[in-house]
Parts: structure tokens; sequence; C-alpha cells
């Protein structure tokens, strides 16, 4: 194996998976071929685990050839065998879900309840929705919309998707780029964060042993600036999937204009939380503290900005910070532990540099600091409340991803609105309130992809996930997302048996 590191059995249950390399293609695993190594660190304890060689560009080269291979097989198989081998593979993933949760706590050092409980089960009922739509991958109705032809649509696979994944939901952004694909008939391959291969890997694995065929689903680990760029520019790939930031999403997209491939682009956020007035204020402080520091804040859609009508601005602080004060920090694998590290230390340190940066323009309630004791050695940071910012200010418009809210107050609701609407990112949103109206206009004028009404974060399978703006476009989950990996073709018959049509004589004689 290559360097386990010092994980126990019970943090990295099964390291031997891992032994062949980090690479997953043609159905094997493999070592990279950069000639550079990568160490997968777990941000609880700053403890190298697993130590790789990472991608180079032959190694995305022998994973386009793997997947232009099976694209022909798999590309015909019936909706019906697709469908299958999904079933097979989601009864696959539930036999191993504490494997899959351990691996994913590790790491990215979430709280194990959180992997148990939101991301295993998530990814399994993808997998299971998936494996229902690949059934119902239709076209228009037929139908003789010229008078003397017959018209129908079919949806096609595009060929070999090339996706890069986040480091901030691995095991789920695998799910959410490899299912829509693959159960429409595409072949993959998948890029991962090279800070968080492992459940990347686990799912490959676990997709190959389902009956998936080898060539399929392919994964290469390597950085951003080699492997990700070779695979967006390479020539047999006909799609690019990518979720990260939007800085890097516009380099993914120049890189993909070269080759004039389809993009999808799924990128920041800076979601706001709009509470009015009539708003059950137990239910938003809840709600915004579950809704903030969800994965240690690392989550596009989290709650980031909250917007409060003045009526309720000063309780909605006091209680905020309360309830955030009472939010247990610890080992990820611990049963009490609420809150984990977040992935890195250079990320922890990156949220910190902001939280200190906004000091001196505003007032930071709780929080704003690492801890120290026993968990100093990890990539931790307390929850952390701001008030009194400006809206043009960093904290307010820039995206932290870290377990950090902003409070600002408001008075109309036409600026709470317009105050939710002032960034450049459209992602996701949520809106408090009692009254039906007050909630109907919110979800009209927020500019995201997706707005919660007394609730934030809860997503599903059957409903769509993208944004507006610099958040992107197109959708991950539900039958839309079928939009992205399939193309539409008009077929036309005609049905006159006529040999000279009338429309001919616009080109030659008379009629």
């Amino acid at each position: 194996m290559q360097n386990p590191g010092t994980a126990t059995p019970e943090r990295f249950p099964a390291p031997e998976l891992f032994a062949e390399g980090a690479q997953f293609i043609a159905g094997r695993p493999a070592k990279g071929t950069s000639g550079r190594t990568h160490t997968v660190v777990d941000p609880a304890s700053g403890e190298g685990v697993y130590t790789y060689d990472l991608a180079g560009a032959e190694d995305v080269d022998a994973a386009v050839a793997a997947a232009r291979a099976a694209f022909p097989g798999w590309a015909s198989a019936t909706p019906g065998e697709r469908s299958d081998a999904l079933h097979r593979f989601a009864a696959v993933l539930a036999d191993r879900a504490e494997e899959f949760a351990r691996a994913e706590s590790l790491q990215c050092g979430k709280p194990l309840k959180l992997t148990r409980e939101f991301d295993v089960p998530g990814t399994i009922d993808n997998i299971s929705f998936f494996a229902g739509a690949a059934r119902h991958l239709q076209g228009q109705s037929a139908g003789e919309y010229s008078g003397d032809h017959t018209s129908y649509v079919r949806r096609e696979p595009i060929g070999v998707v090339g996706s890069i994944a986040p480091w901030n939901y691995p095991l789920q952004m695998a799910a959410w780029k490899v299912l829509p694909a693959v159960a429409a008939g595409n072949t993959i391959v998948l890029k991962p964060a090279e800070l968080t291969p492992l459940t990347s890997l686990l799912f490959a694995q676990a997709a190959t042993d389902a009956g998936i065929p080898d060539g399929v689903i392919n994964i290469v680990t390597g950085t951003g600036r080699e492997a990700g760029e070779h695979l967006v520019g390479h020539p047999d790939v006909a799609m690019t999937s990518f979720t990260g930031s939007t800085a890097v999403g516009r380099r993914v997209a120049e890189l993909a204009a070269a080759t004039v491939k389809r993009l999808h682009l799924e990128l920041g956020g800076k979601a706001p939380f709009v509470v009015f007035d009539d708003a059950d204020l137990e239910a938003a402080v809840h709600g915004a503290v579950a809704g903030a520091l969800i994965n240690t804040g690392q989550d596009c859609t989290a709650a980031t900005r909250a917007y409060v009508q003045r009526p309720l601005y000063e309780a909605f602080v006091e209680q905020t910070a309360a309830l955030m004060e009472t939010v247990r920090l610890g080992d990820p694998f611990a049963p009490g532990t609420d809150l984990g590290p977040l992935v890195s230390h250079a990320q922890r340190d990156r949220v910190a540099a902001f939280v200190e940066r906004a000091r001196a323009y505003a007032r930071v309630v709780t929080g704003g600091e690492a801890p120290k004791g026993d968990l100093e050695k990890g990539a931790y940071y307390r929850p952390t409340l701001i008030a009194d910012a400006a809206q043009d200010s960093e904290i307010v418009q820039s995206e932290i991803f870290g377990p950090v809210l902003v409070v600002l107050p408001f008075d109309s609701d036409d600026e709470g609105i317009q105050l939710a609407n002032d960034t450049p990112y459209g992602l996701a949103a949520s809106a408090w309130s009692s009254n039906v109206y007050r909630a109907n206009r919110a979800t009209r004028e927020i500019k995201a992809g997706c707005v919660w009404i007394n609730d934030h974060i809860p997503i599903i399978s059957e409903m769509p996930h993208g944004g507006y703006r610099a958040s992107g476009f197109g959708k991950d989950m539900s039958a839309y997302s079928f939009e992205e990996y399939t193309q539409v073709k008009h077929v036309m018959f005609d049905n006159t048996a006529v040999a000279r049509k009338d429309w001919h004589r616009t080109i030659f004689g008379d009629r």
C-alpha cells in the first residue's frame, strides 16, 4: 500500500481498497503517472492517512480512451438494462454504507452522524432515482406538424463526459456528476478533488461490482491545473460538468469553449436568509444555525447572509448567538460531536482571515476563533456570528465557505428582497414568514435557483439543483439534469411519397 499513514481501523476500515492507487480506469485501480504524490490528511488531527501518485495527462488520456471504448455498448443498452444496473449499484452501496460514511468523515472532517444520515443515504437515494429515471428518458410525442410529415424527437447520449467535482461533498458530488450522465447512456471520466478522493474511488468500485461495464465510470485523481485542464480540453470529451468556485468556473468555460463542448457549471453561492417580521422567530433561529453550519459551512447553499426585519433583529442576533454557542465541536467519530473541522488548515486559515478583516468594520458577536486544547491540531473554527456589517463589505459579498453567518437588518419588504438579490450569486435562498402572499412574493422575486420557505438546506433527488448569474447554469439531480446530458434530435418523415414537392418551385421550375 502507498503509505497508509496513521489512521486507526475504526477511522479507515478498509485501507487495502486503495493499495493499488487513486486512479480507476477501465474497471481497475491504478497508480498515477505524473511523478508527484499527494497525501490525504485527516483534518481533525492534521495527520496523513493515505499518500498516492497523482494523475498526469497520460492517465487522463487512458481514462478518456476507456470511456470512449465503452460508449457504444453502454449507449446501445436498453433503458431497462441501464436501470437494472443502477438498481444493483444502489444495493451495493447500501450494503457498504458504513464503509462509505467512515471514509467520507475521515477525509472531510464531517461528523459521522452527518455522513451516516445525510451524505450516504442521499447518495443511495440519488442512485435509486436515476435507476427509475433511466426508463423515462423521452422526447416529444410524434405528430404531423407540417401536414405532410411526421416529426418526433429523440434524446441521445452525448458521448464521453469529463466532470470535475469539489472537495466539500465528495461522495454526493460524484453521484450528481456520474448518475445522470450514465443513466442517459453516456460514459464518464470524473476528476475528484485531490484532497478528498477516497469515496469517489469507492463509488467507482461499487459500480463495477454491481455489473456496470468497465470504462463506463472512470476516476482520475490529480490537480486541477494538470489533470483537470487536460480533461476539459481533451478533444474526445464531448461535455464538461464542473462544480466549484466561480473563478475556476470561468477558466473551465474558457477551456471548454476552445473545443465547443457542452458545458454545465454549478458555481459559488452566497445564500440570503430573509426573515420577515411575522416569522416564527424560534424556527428562524434554529434554521439559521443549521443552515449556516451544515458541513462546517462548506456548502454552496449554506445560509450566509441573514436579513432580519428590524422588529425581530435584536432578538434574532441574541438567540442565534446563544444557540451557536451550544454547538459541540469535536472528533468527527465521537457520538456527541455536532461540528467537525474544516477540510484543511489552509481552508480554516482562509475563513479566519475573512473574520479578522471584518473586525475593522463589523461586530463579531460570537466565535471568531480557532479552539485551543485538544482540538488545536485540527482545522477547527468556532461557529461565528457577525453583525453591523455594511451591505457592500467583503464579509457580506464574498463566499467564505466556513461556519460564519452575517446578520443585517432591513425595514420594508422591498428592501429585504433588494438586499437578498444584491450579490453576483444566485444559487439558493430562503424566506421566513407566516404570510403566504409575502412568501410567494419572495419566491417570485428572489433571483436564485432554489428558494426555500420556512426552511433552509433540504434537497431531494426529484427536484433540480442549479443557479442563476455567477452561480452558473444547468441542473444537477432530477429529470431536468437530462437536459445537460442528452442531445435532442429532430427526426422528420415524408408522408406523401410525392417525388416533386410543392416547395421545390422556390428552387427550380414553376408551379
